[in-house]
């Protein structure tokens, strides 16, 4: 059990929050803009090491051995997340969310752009992959420090018993973001030849960077936290206050990802590569599924975080985790036809019914489980540290598909679902009751 106690707000605290609130659909937008950003940045990479880094970068002989070696460098942006929450986290709790924003949006900027003018292994050999590692780092610094302040702006601005509904829509951000990433990729497909392939989608985020953050500047500090200072409840080590307090909970939020992030990137980044490893079809009809699953979620999310402020967070989240579990085996029996058809079907079903329900919801239940003062760091670090072990996902895929076929992928889909689920029946729910938890004791 936390060593916090579930408390009503202060009324006058409520009363200076609602005083200094902005348009709560305002700053979920400006959050998602952001957010969509920052996901784009985050994404390209995922599909350029699936489909153009182990040859680039990497110079393998075997296919095989060329999309392991991609995979290895996705994972360590991925490894680096938790560094980018626990910064986050710190930060966002003593000096403020809208700070953070602004930072992590600049870091994940400039370690994108960068990447699209690296180097080639042919040009340089060795260092072109040392490069492109220390860069996908930063990347993962940025990316791991952006989660928790977008939605937090969001949540904390919202009405309470709207929390669901606003704290999804920042999470649209994700599926923007990769709508624009592949969407990037098909049209620099069309356009150009060679390097320019995969180099003018990491070129052209120094525009949308540049756009997010002049809409983040213009948005205020939450409320909740100017609350937390206003009363001098600031914590001097808010990492370490809510890992001592509040452990279970961040074990706990990192289990409940699993399914969510996980399965995602077994949707997406491994099948891009199991298509062409298995000779079953096109990357273009993954790229294509991945688009139409992403252009539903911009939907389906904010519909499944305001059903959320309706029946409950646990409700909706095991409608994905459940259905992760479900759909593992038949999601590649589909894409093992080979058909265009099905490979859509497969990818989108799996983004649309696994993946969006749980994400919807964990913006607001998340956060609805730590107090205010140490809040950003709980949640950072809870949401990030599921990345340790996701960002081996795809890598794991590849080495488990080497050695038993398309049943190992298929069995870690649904071994993810079992986990996430298993985590969510311990979690408590947290709407549509209001539990206020201000400051830590």
């Amino acid at each position: 059990m936390s060593a916090h106690k579930l408390i009503q707000p202060d009324d006058a605290v409520e009363r200076d929050a609602e005083a200094t609130r902005d348009n709560p659909a305002a700053v979920s937008l400006a959050s998602m803009i952001g957010s969509a950003v920052e996901a784009y940045d985050f994404f390209i990479y995922g599909t350029a090491a699936a489909a153009y880094f182990g040859s680039v970068f990497f110079h393998a002989d075997e296919p095989i051995v060329g999309v392991l070696a991609s995979f290895a460098t996705l994972a360590v942006g991925f490894l680096m997340r938790p560094v980018g929450g626990y910064l986050a986290g710190h930060f966002g709790d003593r000096v403020g969310r809208k700070a953070v924003l602004f930072w992590s949006l600049l870091i994940m900027g400039v370690g994108t752009v960068t990447i699209g003018v690296l180097p080639t292994y042919g040009q340089v050999g060795i260092i072109a992959p040392i490069l492109l590692i220390l860069l996908r780092m930063v990347q993962g610094v940025g990316f791991g420090a952006e989660w928790g302040g977008a939605v937090l702006m969001a949540v904390e601005h919202a009405p309470q018993r709207r929390r669901g509904l606003f704290g999804a829509i920042p999470q649209i951000g994700i599926p923007l973001g990769l709508l624009l990433a592949n969407g990037t990729f098909l049209v620099s497909n069309a356009l150009f030849d060679g390097d320019w392939v995969w180099r003018a989608p990491f070129l052209a985020s120094a525009v949308m960077v540049a756009i997010g953050i002049y809409i983040r500047l213009g948005i205020q500090e939450s409320p909740a936290f100017e609350a937390v200072k206003s009363n001098n409840a600031i914590v001097e080590r808010p990492a370490l206050q809510v890992i001592r307090t509040d452990w279970r909970v961040i074990l706990k939020i990192i289990g409940l990802r699993l399914a969510e992030t996980g399965g995602y990137y077994i949707a997406t980044s491994f099948v891009l590569s199991y298509i062409g490893l298995a000779a079953l079809s096109s990357e273009t009809d993954v790229l294509i599924g991945t688009l139409v699953g992403s252009a539903l979620g911009v939907a389906s999310l904010p519909l499944f975080g305001a059903l959320s402020d309706r029946i409950g967070r646990k409700p909706v989240f095991l409608i994905g985790s459940v259905f992760t579990i479900v759909f593992g085996f038949p999601m590649f029996l589909l894409i093992n036809t080979g058909a265009v058809i099905m490979v859509v079907v497969a990818v989108a079903l799996a983004l649309v019914l696994s993946h969006d329900p749980i994400f919807a919801v964990e913006s607001s239940w998340f956060s609805e489980q730590f107090p205010a003062n140490v809040r950003s760091s709980g949640i950072s670090l809870g949401y990030n540290g599921a990345s340790v072990v996701v960002g081996l996902i795809p890598f794991l895929a590849t080495l488990i598909y080497g050695a038993f076929g398309w049943g190992g992928p298929a069995l870690l889909f649904v071994v993810l679902g079992v986990i996430s689920t298993a985590c969510a029946f311990f979690t408590p729910e947290t709407a549509p009751v209001v539990l206020a938890r201000n400051t830590s004791d």
